[in-house]
């Protein structure tokens, strides 16, 4: 018999909530955390808000010795790390090293830790090696600062897949418990809202220019205008299931199925992969769609992007056929952080039974979708499929289960 992958512990940094209990007391009502963007100065710039993270001190979380060698971005994802592992009850230095691993995801390295590190070059020069290996290296550095801080010596890896990153890493974390081992951290932080970054994410011609908050971010509505970025995310605690229950640990729900696909390029025919991917995520679970009761939505924001995943919903679930939810509209897109973000959501609206809404958002009725805007939705909800797009055609689509 094939292994069952549970979650046993979440470790959340949101916009709007550090710490899991926090992010999911705003979620659950709606409260966004979505505001002018202070990391820099953003004034020049045609976009000016954005999901931070407020009140994270990593002085007060972490080791003073790992301050200087990491970024902000790894200094999140190192006191999710904790939180998570702490949440499930695990204490590392107690099990066998080659026993746990981590799995992350990126979108695409650190922006900030580079930013840094082209300083160096404008104030030093010549340094042009070390710049280049810096970069390198940054896509392993969150998954190997968490595997030395915590002894975790089993499988380890980055997942690089934009925004579809963070479920393909916990995709990759389930094969892993699959093939015998008993625990991986895996999910992912991101963090981008640097001046460099700013600009690489301008360049993709998807941000939103509002700068009212409430007018920004408003995916499946025909006011539509593009996203806003965010910096966060969440790392989980992924176990086998038998482990989990012998040392009497808590399950949030079981990694039940998982799709990935790749559109076809410009100008190469074919439908994009969306509904494919959401079609392997069902099978690989065993399920029909209408053992699905609610919806993550990967929600761009971007008229013909939401378009493409409303269709698809449509082709899956019939007109309506489904509820479907957006918290992400409180969050912002928070690159490969985003989601694990709406995985730890999805959990967290299984064992409360209430979907959190989409806010700000007047659907538009010709996408035919059921979609839960402005106040939460209680609901007997025992499975959630989340969806998430990246950059450039990757799909990725989970199905997460209510504890068995």
């Amino acid at each position: 018999m094939t292994a069952a992958a549970v979650v046993t512990g979440l470790g959340v940094v949101s916009p709007n909530g550090l710490g899991t209990k926090d992010f999911w007391a705003a979620t659950r009502v709606g409260r966004s955390g979505i505001g002018p963007l202070t990391r820099f100065d953003a004034s020049g710039y045609p976009a000016r808000l954005a999901g931070e993270v407020m009140g994270f001190e990593a002085a007060q979380l972490l080791p003073s010795r790992l301050l200087p060698q990491t970024d902000r971005m790894t200094q999140m994802a190192l006191a999710a790390a904790d939180w998570a592992i702490e949440d499930a009850g695990v204490r590392p230095e107690e099990r066998d090293g080659y026993d746990m691993g981590v799995i992350t995801a990126s979108s695409s390295g650190g922006f900030e830790f580079g930013q840094g590190e082209l300083r160096k070059l404008w104030s030093q020069g010549g340094q042009y090696v070390s710049a280049y290996q810096s970069f390198a290296w940054f896509y392993a550095v969150n998954s190997g600062q968490i595997s030395i801080r915590n002894g975790m010596k089993g499988p380890s890896g980055v997942v690089v897949s934009d925004q579809a990153g963070g479920l393909d890493a916990l995709a990759q974390a389930r094969r892993q418990i699959r093939k015998g081992t008993g625990l991986i951290v895996s999910g992912s932080v991101d963090a981008a809202l640097c001046s460099w970054g700013w600009v690489a994410q301008l360049s993709s011609g998807r941000l939103s220019t509002a700068d009212e908050p409430a007018e920004a971010y408003l995916p499946f509505d025909a006011r539509a205008r593009g996203h806003v970025p965010g910096e966060g995310g969440a790392l989980l605690v992924v176990e086998d299931a038998d482990a989990a229950r012998r040392r009497g640990a808590r399950s949030y729900g079981t990694l039940a199925g998982y799709g990935a696909t790749f559109d076809p390029g410009p100008g190469a025919g074919g439908e994009p992969g969306l509904r494919r991917a959401i079609e392997v995520a069902l099978a690989d679970a065993d399920m029909a769609p209408a053992d699905i009761d609610v919806v993550f939505a990967d929600a761009a924001a971007v008229p013909e992007l939401d378009r493409v995943e409303a269709e698809a919903l449509h082709a899956v679930f019939g007109s309506h056929g489904v509820p479907v939810t957006a918290p992400k509209t409180m969050t912002g897109r928070l690159c490969s952080g985003a989601a694990p973000l709406d995985v730890a959501a999805a959990l967290l609206a299984i064992d409360e039974g209430l979907v959190p809404p989409t806010v700000n958002v007047r659907p538009n009725e010709g996408y035919g979708l059921d979609l839960v805007v402005d106040t939460p939705r209680p609901a007997d909800l025992r499975t959630a499929l989340i969806v998430a797009r990246g950059w450039g055609g990757f799909n990725s689509a989970l199905v997460v289960h209510a504890p068995r």
